[in-house]
């Protein structure tokens, strides 16, 4: 069985192992809710300092829904800016989580959240290659790590040729196909570069071009990934 919602949550530090129709919905597993480090393979994709920066319970719920909140929060809050309106206070994951749900940001259909998922996935995957710190030593202790998942012999093709894949920003930015998932795009990239490394940087830059953000609610963005990356 090939679940993009799986490789995502499994890819962010979770089991991968939703333990129910409702809670694979909120892409939320038993695990990730005992609130385990993110780490692993995200660890390896990228890097030990990017992963030590998501490793927060804002995101140990893993998966689509999380990644949806974030975008989403950050979508009111740049908004609400837009209409000189202040924004709500800051809420946790969860609650961000349950404002998203039905939204563009995360739709209630599972074949919308696979197709988003993969589209999150990718786009995670080129951020983190941006710096080109994926050598061959590094795609070999990659593909080790996910031949040691539970993910099924599909789902482990499909993340080795993402890793496989010349980087490619342009076929990235093809995927924003609303301005939604445009936001979405660029939240889950923001949370695999290191503003502090030029190349990273740079890449963030140019997908935000290609991506045509407002350069209010790339900032928004930011903001809210910030909030979800310090300690609660």
């Amino acid at each position: 069985m090939f679940d993009p919602q799986k490789i995502l949550q499994q890819v962010l530090g979770g089991s991968g192992d939703s333990g129910g129709q409702e809670e694979r919905k909120r892409g939320i597993s038993a695990d990730t809710l005992k609130g385990a480090t993110i780490g692993g393979l995200a660890g390896l994709l990228l890097g030990s300092k990017s992963a030590r920066k998501i490793a927060v319970p804002a995101l140990q719920m893993g998966g689509v829904a999380v990644l949806g909140g974030l975008a989403y929060k950050a979508w009111q809050n740049w908004q609400a800016q837009q209409n000189e309106q202040l924004p709500a206070p800051n809420e946790k994951a969860a609650n961000r989580t349950e404002g998203a749900e039905g939204t563009m940001f995360l739709p209630k259909l599972e074949a919308e959240r696979d197709e988003l998922s993969l589209t999150l996935l990718s786009a995670m995957i080129s951020a983190a290659k941006s710096d080109g710190h994926i050598d061959a030593a590094e795609q070999d202790r990659i593909f080790a790590r996910i031949g040691d998942t539970n993910l099924s012999a599909d789902e482990k093709g499909f993340l080795m040729d993402q890793i496989h894949q010349p980087l490619d920003i342009n076929a990235i930015a093809a995927k924003a196909t609303t301005p939604e998932r445009a936001a979405e795009i660029y939240a889950v990239s923001v949370l695999a570069i290191d503003l502090d490394n030029p190349k990273e940087a740079d890449y963030l830059k140019a997908l935000a071009i290609r991506l045509n953000l407002d350069s209010g609610l790339r900032a928004s963005i930011e903001a809210e990934v910030g909030k979800a990356m310090m300690p609660v």
